[in-house]
């Protein structure tokens, strides 16, 4: 009999492991959900802030007011490949919800976990409100968690095989965070306390964590160059929300609840108990970093009163050691019973049970109609991160995804008012980057020219050379354009929707400016709040 070659020795042994590892299910549950997000996600419409990152992509450049440049970039990228359709422009989100399920159950499996815990940490990821919602909008948030895991593996890599290379990931994994989204800096941070705190201190005598961070500073260094050329504008805005007031502070309980909300109630047990186990466990001790970070982060983004999701992208490493907890606890020799066993089907069963309960909180299954009949069975109110948010029938993340195409339609309605030969310096001016976003999106097929604004990164892109002696205005109040303009002429209000946060936006044409040239006024228009 003829021997087999090495290499299909050594293939064959990788398959094997991978079937048996329970990976090859993981494959399979990831591909599913991210069929489902695209089922569901042109179920409503385009969500407030994809119109700012669309924007944005338009305008290609290292950094914005309110974001790093790396969402506006894929999406410029994606649209491109994709087009523009709902489920085009949320392909990276579902894609990166989808690919968290595989790397929350490679952290468990990583932490010692073999295919009950590997199945039950990806199952978690699979029901987490926040990653659903992740999976089914646009945004920095969509990516996030797969960033901070990448830094959590690799700090996991370097531990358990004693290769310090893997800090150079590391920094590699954070660099692009923070071209993401700024708050993995806190992440970070809480790694450093962790690695400071425990006995993996001895990684700072290593240069190649010197080299990760190194190569995190030289990937930031562009959006960090871009920071100071514009006198840090991001810095300028949240000072901005800040001193009006604008968000929901949360007390130490409060926060802590919405902690539980955002994970679900029932997945909370277990990101505790993976928190207790990198804290006090022996089999997780080297990885104990990992639950200092927690708290490092936890506490710095309480103090910073961050919005309740804010911290969501840390749960996946503290829900693999849960499950990894879990399973040693059933598989103990004294009780690895048969009638103990009859727990593990139980627990995934009732974790799934109560992810499809609360799935409609997060993605647009039902019509509006039927979510607010469904809402009113909740054993709890849904959160409410802004009080401008507290007036609309839909929860933000819903009622953001309404109204625009009518304010849209208005505008072009003032357009089609405009004489030709006049239409080249007559600027469309829109209140916040939603009203200009809308306008640049769906105006675009009609003839429109790209909004002004003077909200977030549409200050920065200026005037555009119009002199402003012809404006069409959204959103402000007859009152004051009348100072403004020598002619003022109503149009009409957006039509009605009662699902829109905001609706109803009046439509002015503007003629005759009596502040001079738009360049001239442009400073007082800013408004980053």
């Amino acid at each position: 009999m003829a021997a087999h070659p090495p290499a299909l020795l050594a293939l064959d042994r990788n398959q094997q492991s991978f079937l048996a590892s329970g990976m090859a299910v993981i494959w399979a549950i990831a591909l599913a959900k991210l069929l489902f997000h695209i089922y569901f996600n042109n179920r409503y419409g385009y969500f407030r802030d994809e119109f700012d990152y669309m924007s944005c992509g338009d305008h290609l450049q290292w950094g914005y007011v309110d974001q790093p440049p790396l969402i506006p970039f894929l999406i410029h990228i994606c649209r491109a490949v994709l087009g523009d359709s709902l489920r085009s422009i949320r392909f990276i989100p579902a894609l990166a919800s989808s690919l968290l399920v595989v790397q929350t159950a490679v952290l468990a499996r990583e932490m010692g976990g073999r295919r009950y815990a590997v199945l039950l940490s990806a199952v978690c990821a699979v029901i987490v409100p926040q990653y659903l919602s992740n999976g089914s909008l646009l945004g920095t948030n969509c990516l996030e968690p797969n960033l901070w895991m990448g830094c959590a593996y690799f700090a996991i890599l370097a531990i358990k095989q004693d290769n310090p290379r893997y800090w150079l990931w590391f920094g590699v994994c954070a660099g692009v965070g923070l071209e993401n989204k700024y708050t993995i800096a806190i992440f970070g941070l809480g790694i450093v306390v962790g690695l400071l705190l425990t006995e993996q201190r001895r990684e700072f005598l290593n240069k190649w964590i010197w080299l990760g961070g190194l190569a995190a500073f030289l990937i930031f260094l562009p959006n960090l160059l871009w920071n100071i050329h514009y006198d840090w504008p991001f810095v300028q805005l949240m000072r901005a929300i800040r001193s009006e007031g604008r968000d929901v502070v949360w007390g130490p309980a409060q926060f802590f609840f919405q902690q539980v909300l955002v994970t679900n109630p029932l997945v909370a047990p277990l990101w505790l108990g993976g928190l207790f186990a990198l804290l006090f466990s022996a089999r997780l001790r080297p990885y104990r970093l990992l639950g200092w970070s927690y708290l490092v982060t936890y506490t710095i983004l309480f103090l910073l009163h961050g919005k309740n999701y804010y911290l969501a992208p840390i749960y996946p490493m503290l829900l693999a050691a849960g499950a990894v907890g879990i399973e040693h606890w059933l598989d103990r020799p004294e009780s690895a019973r048969p009638r103990l066993q009859w727990l593990k089907p139980t627990i995934v069963i009732v974790l799934l049970a109560s992810g499809i309960h609360l799935m409609p909180i997060v993605v647009p299954v039902l019509s509006p109609d039927h979510f607010l009949t469904y809402t009113k069975t909740l054993p709890f109110k849904l959160p409410v991160n802004e009080y401008s948010h507290a007036r609309a029938a839909l929860p933000q993340w819903y009622s953001d995804q309404f109204g625009w195409k009518e304010i849209a339609d208005e505008a072009e309605v003032a357009w089609n008012r405009i004489p030709v030969d006049q239409r080249s310096d007559c600027a469309i001016f829109a209140q916040d980057y939603g009203q200009a976003g809308a306008i640049d999106f769906f105006g675009r097929s009609h003839g429109l020219p790209p909004a002004l604004s003077g909200d977030r990164t549409y200050f920065l892109w200026g005037p555009r050379g119009y002199s402003g002696n012809c404006m069409i205005v959204l959103g402000d109040r007859r009152e004051r354009l009348e100072q403004l303009f020598e002619q003022v002429e109503y149009i009409g209000t957006s039509a009605d929707n009662p699902w829109a946060l905001e609706s109803q936006i009046g439509v002015y044409i503007c003629k005759g400016a009596k502040f001079g040239t738009l360049t001239q006024i442009w400073p007082q228009l800013k408004r980053w709040r």
